[in-house]
């Protein structure tokens, strides 16, 4: 099959084609989507956050205490029930009405590849600046600045237990022999093997170590904010593969950012996380000359994203493996509204019971709640993790359902699928669609289809 570049694009490196909307003409339309992926006015901080979850604290004070709960914390409260679904409402409106889709999609990728998620209730406001201060900011810069941001943002040293880590011969600890105060490695090792030189990379357990120790005195608190405590900290230098940071007086965050710049432009970390995003965008098994092509760039440029970018977008890989992926929800989520012609506006106006009806609601029986995947290694890629009878059904009810909320008149499914396909479809499908006996059963089928899951 002969595909042209804008109708590939739209589908692989974007979130599919819309009737509203022409797709991008060329490689260099794409790399522009990017730019326009920063956070936006309604952005959540972390100081607004803290704010929220301080004043949600003194209502859950005041209940103890046997006092009436102050007005502004049940306002908190209600706010912490129904931010997940705010973000979730901004980032659909985000995607469903860039023309481009690379941008938003490069979110979702680098959101995932930096998990971080709020376990707890009092920190869902700090998930959602995570997003805004860690990730958007540097989605089109160096992956070196996205690196330290991510890494040293109070919503991941809150995940990976970061705040709870101590030096072992800091002075916090030698005048508190008692309170067996410890090094916690979880954030030393997660930034190594998930985020930076990836598992079976050249390290050792002493290299995290030393790693951990040179994170001590990193902190956070919704009543402090973000600190870099001396007292904490492990004193004297850490070496981490090969490499001495630190010395008899430690710099701090100074030593800190120059150890993850270090791990940033490691030859490893060019090759695992060029392979993650061609996993993402291209293949489960991406072609090697492709990988490579990425990561000597990488090396190159020291982690120029933009440049890495590039060599994705305008490399033959690409069109060779259409259809290669699976739609996790989300993508398919705003792929289907894109194809039906929804707009941001349209999502901006439903009320929270409908948007959680025809969107929300989905994703968890789909397998994909939003903002909580199980684990720090993020959502999996491979297909089979997506496609199984029960995830394979609740698609199926997606899109019975979700058409027939939002839209007072579907679409001509004979209309929709050139719109939504460019003419990428299978035989067997352009067969089908015409001669279903109603237009909601057309864009059952459309929406349902395996050309339809697949980018």
């Amino acid at each position: 099959m002969s595909i042209g570049f804008p109708e590939m694009a739209a589908i692989r490196l974007g979130f599919g084609l819309s009737p509203l909307m022409p797709p991008p003409a060329d490689a260099a339309a794409v790399l522009t989507g990017p730019a326009n992926a920063g956070p936006g006015p309604e952005a959540m901080t972390t100081a607004e956050a803290s704010r929220i979850a301080r004043t949600f604290r003194e209502g859950i004070k005041a209940r103890r205490e046997g006092r009436p709960e102050p007005p502004e914390s049940i306002a908190a409260n209600r706010q912490l029930g129904t931010l997940q679904v705010d973000d979730l409402r901004r980032r659909v409106i985000r995607a469903v009405d860039d023309p481009i889709g690379f941008g938003e999609r490069l979110v979702q990728f680098w959101c995932d590849h930096f998990t971080a998620r709020a376990i707890n209730k009092v920190n869902i406001g700090l998930g959602l600046a995570y997003q805004d201060e860690a990730i958007r900011p540097h989605v089109n810069g160096r992956f070196e600045d996205m690196l330290f941001a991510a890494e040293t943002h109070p919503m991941m040293l809150i995940y990976l237990d970061q705040v709870s880590s101590r030096g072992p011969n800091s002075p916090f600890v030698k005048r508190r022999p008692d309170r067996h105060f410890g090094l916690n490695e979880n954030l030393a090792r997660e930034a190594m093997e998930l985020h930076t030189l990836g598992v079976g990379a050249k390290y050792s357990q002493k290299d995290v170590r030393q790693l951990a120790e040179l994170l001590t005195g990193l902190g956070f608190s919704h009543d402090e904010g973000f600190t870099f405590k001396p007292a904490l900290a492990e004193p004297g230098a850490e070496t981490v593969l090969g490499k001495s940071y630190g010395g008899n007086r430690r710099g701090g965050l100074d030593d800190i950012r120059a150890a993850f710049r270090d791990l940033a432009r490691r030859p490893e970390t060019a090759l695992y996380v060029s392979r993650k995003l061609a996993v993402h965008f291209v293949s489960d098994n991406p072609p090697q000359d492709l990988v490579q092509a990425m990561a000597d760039v990488w090396r190159e440029s020291h982690g120029n994203l933009p440049q890495v970018y590039r060599v994705l977008v305008t490399h033959p890989a690409l069109a060779r493996n259409l259809r290669a992926k699976v739609r996790q929800p989300f993508d398919l989520t705003v792929t289907g509204l894109r194809a039906l012609g929804v707009t941001g506006q349209q999502i901006a106006a439903l009320d929270e019971q409908m948007f959680r009806r025809a969107v929300w609601n989905h994703l968890p029986v789909m397998g994909q709640p939003w903002n909580q995947p199980k684990g720090p290694d993020g959502w999996p890629e491979e297909a089979g993790a997506w496609i199984a009878p029960q995830t394979m059904a609740a698609r199926i009810n997606w899109a019975l359902r979700m058409p027939r909320l939002l839209l007072p008149e579907l679409p001509d499914p004979r209309e929709m699928l050139v719109s939504a396909f460019g003419g990428t479809q299978s035989e067997q499908l352009s067969w089908a669609v015409p001669k279903a006996e109603s237009a909601a059963e057309g864009v059952v089928l459309i929406l349902a289809s395996s050309d339809f899951n697949r980018r």
